[in-house]
């Protein structure tokens, strides 16, 4: 920790998921990385994506190997055999090292099914309602990027970040030159992998005809198309089921219509969305776009300054948007007890001047962090990284009961209750009964004084 910079990612490696977030139902999935936030995009109307699917290359070779098909035996892994597999690739005209993909996608789709050792046509018709489409579609894309742990595009370091390029050309919608995501993928491989400098140079002579080849076959798939630039930009179809695959991801991948909605709220209304969950940070660009920032960032801290943790947990998420332009607001900030350590950071990160922060400051922080979580609905709050128990949080504990916090004993409790860690729930009871102790104190010396 920089001494007057407190990170809250820091802060959330510390402390086990169930110590911040109500147990969700069993249904629900936790989330097990870090959700990001993505830029708003336009979908194409769902009839107008819907009549495209049949058009993917991949899908019409899909319905045409169902055709071709018919009534046949099939291995017992339930792949077509090796004269079969020759001879529809053969017919058809089909690439055979594309043949494996599309069977594949044929089969976990419905267009085929098997039974008794052979493939016939499925319970899937094409004749379906647009909703249906769109599900098959999912579907099929599924089925190609669940692919990339077997090798679908032939190489192993873009199969490997297959997700996360996809992810980055969804966050452009102009596109990325070929060039630029092949940086980016050699990037997050040597960061990922550290390689040695023989094998990286390797990697980096072989990646730009690998790309190209990838590039060819999302293509075929439907996902990705060239601009006029001679960039690389997700289809409409690769929009629609990029998006779809990242909120199944726990990320936060909004359309247009939905942050709209909240770009002419006020502040207090759109801190309250936020800690509600029915916003998320994506919503926050929209709404300081149609504001001064000095404005914006007066009237966010005025909320702050009176409000609960959660309120002040959802103004610094917005605060951290602003830049050096809203300096001064800020600054007034310094002079108010439950904002002056927020303010004091904000300025330090901007390379603005700033007074020192303390230890007790961070843990003052990080206390109010925790407890701006018990006010978070689980939606909010689960969009957290996991975090890791472990020796420091049982030391940030300890030093707890000292800083004065009002919602200490609330967080310490909340730890107590609800942690896996046993040597962190003894802690915080330990340090529970200390805050106790120390607000009776504190209580009886004011009254004394009075």
């Amino acid at each position: 920790m920089a001494n007057n910079v407190f990170d809250l990612a820091e802060l959330r490696k510390l402390i086990d998921e169930q110590a911040a977030v109500p147990p969700r139902p069993p249904e629900e999935t936790p989330v097990e990385h870090e959700a990001l936030t993505f830029p708003p995009v336009l979908l194409a109307p769902d009839a107008e994506l819907a009549k495209a699917v049949p058009a993917v290359p991949l899908v019409a070779d899909a319905i045409r190997l169902t055709t071709w098909t018919g009534n046949r035996q099939v291995s017992q892994e339930g792949h077509l055999s090796e004269a079969d597999a020759a001879a529809a690739a053969d017919d058809l005209g089909l690439p055979a090292a594309r043949l494996r993909l599309i069977w594949i996608v044929a089969v976990n789709t419905g267009l085929l099914q098997i039974l008794g050792g052979r493939a016939s046509r499925g319970p899937l018709s094409m004749q379906l309602t647009v909703e249906a489409t769109l599900e098959f579609w999912d579907g099929v894309v599924m089925d190609v990027l669940d692919r990339a742990d077997e090798g679908l595009t032939g190489s192993a370091v873009v199969d490997g970040h297959l997700a996360e390029m996809l992810a980055t050309i969804y966050s452009v919608r102009s596109g990325v030159a070929t060039a630029n995501l092949a940086r980016g993928i050699l990037q997050s491989h040597e960061v990922a992998c550290a390689p040695g400098p023989v094998e990286m140079r390797r990697i980096a002579a072989a990646l730009p005809a690998e790309l190209l080849e990838a590039l060819s076959l999302l293509t075929y798939c439907g996902l990705v198309e060239q601009t006029p630039a001679g960039r690389t930009a997700l289809t409409p179809l690769g929009v629609w089921a990029v998006r779809r695959d990242l909120l199944r991801e726990g990320h936060d991948a909004p359309t247009a219509a939905e942050v709209e909605v909240f770009a002419d709220l006020s502040a207090a209304e759109l801190v309250e969305a936020l800690v509600k969950g029915s916003a998320t940070q994506s919503a926050v660009a929209g709404w300081l776009e149609r504001r001064a920032p000095e404005s914006a960032a007066r009237d966010l801290i005025e909320i702050a300054k009176s409000g609960t943790a959660g309120q002040r947990g959802a103004v610094g998420a917005i605060l951290e948007e602003l830049g050096p332009e809203a300096e001064a607001p800020v600054r007034e900030a310094l002079d108010h007890p439950l904002m002056r350590r927020y303010a004091a950071s904000w300025l330090h990160i901007r390379d603005l001047p700033a007074p020192t922060l303390s230890s007790d400051d961070h843990t003052w922080i990080a206390v109010d962090s925790l407890a701006a979580l018990m006010h978070l609905s689980a939606p909010a709050a689960g969009r957290l990284d996991p975090p890791e128990p472990g020796e420091d949080l049982i030391k940030l504990v300890r030093e707890m009961p000292a800083v004065g916090h009002p919602d200490t004993i609330a967080v310490l409790d909340m730890l107590a209750t609800a942690h896996d860690d046993q040597a962190v729930v003894k802690a915080a009871r330990k340090a529970a009964m200390k805050a106790r102790s120390l607000a009776h104190t504190r209580s009886r010396t004011a009254g004394q004084g009075r």
